[in-house]
């Protein structure tokens, strides 16, 4: 049976999105390869951001003359630290192309049609209505990484349980697990890792290498020395935002290989926003935040958070619950996108907020 454009555009998205937030500076990219109504080839941009998702696709001992490709994005036509895709694309000769997104990259920009029409090689943009690739339009737009945050919170609305140190079950914290996978960096406080003593890593077997670098803000420096975080070989950059000069400190934290960051305060718009900035220079393009309201609430008020993942026990915490700030704005929040995953007892929402 012959299936839809949109069908194999569907799955050129999920093969891009088992790399997402792990291909560094370029885009992670799907790409799927027909021929005689039938999926012949596929691959996806590697790890670190090379070879292409094309390159990967072609580099086969196959016959993808007259083939028909589909991709998320459109192929690369400039030499950087590799070929162009499109001189692997006329080489292997395959005869149409069909992408979803355009690269912003100014030496590919809508350039592919006519460096592959020359070979009589067809290629037609597809419209889909996603937002898969707004990380890579914020990055080359706007030089700032994508800001998503997590938050775990009773049916009551407490973030925090006085008795005990989980808000949800076991099911929940391997899925966040999961999310923290499709990020190259965790952003949090210094009171929140303090306090639960965490090690904001990825523990899902075949997903244990993936560490995604660690953001402490910690503007008073006040992170405790030992924790479960200083216990262990860091295989990921730890980087602290601060602006204490505690001289002992600073020497005592770069000897365990963090890198410390100086900020002058962290209080207005503007403040957050050059945080951002330095974060993005950093080469950090998406960003999970996994900290308490008092931080949250601050980038709910300056509109610097993407989407919000809601994971919500469906008990209520009643005087064993606890918030350290307001949690007047996560209350006026709309759960109308839950995400179908068998959480047990908990809920999932993905909530658009900016």
């Amino acid at each position: 049976m012959k299936k839809s454009h949109s069908f194999y555009s569907k799955l050129a998205f999920n093969l891009a999105e088992n790399h997402l937030g792990q291909t560094a500076e370029n885009p992670s990219v799907g790409c799927v390869i027909v021929k005689n109504d039938s999926v012949i080839s596929s691959g996806v941009t590697s790890i670190n951001g090379r070879p292409h998702a094309e390159y990967n696709a072609l580099n086969k001992n196959l016959n993808f003359s007259k083939s028909t490709m589909y991709l998320t994005l459109e192929p690369c036509t400039h030499y950087g630290l590799t070929p162009p895709c499109t001189d692997i694309i006329k080489r292997k000769k395959v005869k149409n192309i069909f992408y979803c997104f355009e690269d912003l990259d100014k030496r590919t920009h809508k350039k592919a049609k006519k460096v592959l029409g020359k070979s009589n090689i067809k290629l037609k943009k597809v419209d889909v209505f996603n937002n898969f690739y707004k990380s890579y339009y914020l990055n080359k737009l706007k030089n700032l990484p994508l800001i998503d945050a997590k938050i775990a919170i009773s049916k009551d609305f407490f973030t925090i349980n006085k008795k005990k140190k989980w808000i949800t079950n076991t099911r929940s914290r391997k899925v966040s697990h999961l999310l923290r996978s499709k990020y190259d960096s965790i952003i949090s406080t210094s009171k929140s890792i303090n306090i639960d003593n965490s090690l904001l890593n990825c523990r899902i077997k075949g997903l244990n290498n993936n560490k995604p670098n660690l953001i402490i803000i910690d503007v008073n420096l006040n992170l405790k020395k030992k924790l479960k975080l200083f216990k262990i070989s860091q295989k990921r950059k730890v980087y602290i935002f601060t602006a204490s000069k505690n001289g002992k400190k600073i020497t005592y934290f770069k000897k365990k290989g963090i890198k410390i960051i100086n900020i002058d305060k962290l209080e207005s718009k503007i403040d957050f926003l050059n945080l951002l900035k330095k974060i993005y220079k950093l080469g950090v393009n998406r960003v999970l935040v996994e900290t308490g309201l008092t931080f949250l609430n601050k980038l709910f008020k300056y509109k610097m958070i993407n989407d919000l993942f809601f994971f919500q026990s469906n008990e209520k915490l009643r005087n064993l619950g606890k918030n350290n700030s307001s949690n007047s704005f996560i209350k006026k929040l709309k759960l109308n996108n839950k995400i179908n995953v068998n959480l047990k007892n908990d809920s999932l929402y993905k909530i658009r907020i900016n």
